[in-house]
């Protein structure tokens, strides 16, 4: 997708990246599907899971002697940033509002059927599975789906790897 990030690091740096995408939804999907957990214990285990690595990660630092400046401004995200995710997810329910409001006068016929049948279909799908098996299989499907479009053959992979020996 990126022009200048090189075609050797952009094929193995996607893989990595969906497969941690997996492991995640594998281990919500565990957490929430399996052990009947709430996501406030998810969310509550993950935090007990990172402070005890972070706890461990500095004990060893400090035994090895090693100096790790924390730095508080470089954990904030700048305002634009904070801005930008705000409008993202306004833009998002506002066109979904839009959408549910034009379907439900009726003017569109298409878009009337449209969301009926989906609305229809996502409710059989709650009744066969749990919500946590359908988010998993959709973040499943999301993940073969940006895999096969990232390792097509048509991609221009040999241009990075012929500028990097040169």
């Amino acid at each position: 997708m990126e022009e200048g990030s090189g075609g050797s690091t952009a094929a193995g740096g996607g893989g990595v990246r969906w497969g941690v995408v997996v492991v995640c939804g594998s281990l919500v999907y565990y957490h929430c599907g399996w052990r009947d957990a709430s996501l406030l214990s998810l969310f509550a285990d993950v935090l007990i899971v990172l402070l005890c690595s972070l706890s461990i990660l500095g004990l060893l630092f400090r035994h090895l002697n090693i100096s790790v400046p924390v730095d508080p401004l470089e954990w904030q995200i700048s305002q634009d940033t904070a801005n930008s995710i705000i409008a993202c997810l306004a833009n998002t329910v506002g066109a979904t509002e839009s959408v549910l409001r034009v379907a439900a006068t009726g003017h569109d016929k298409r878009l009337f059927v449209k969301v009926v049948v989906f609305l229809y279909l996502l409710s059989a799908m709650g009744r066969v599975a749990s919500g946590a098996t359908i988010a998993y299989a959709g973040l499943c499907a999301f993940c073969l789906y940006e895999l096969v479009k990232n390792s097509r053959p048509g991609r221009n992979d040999s241009s990075g790897g012929t500028q990097d020996s040169s």
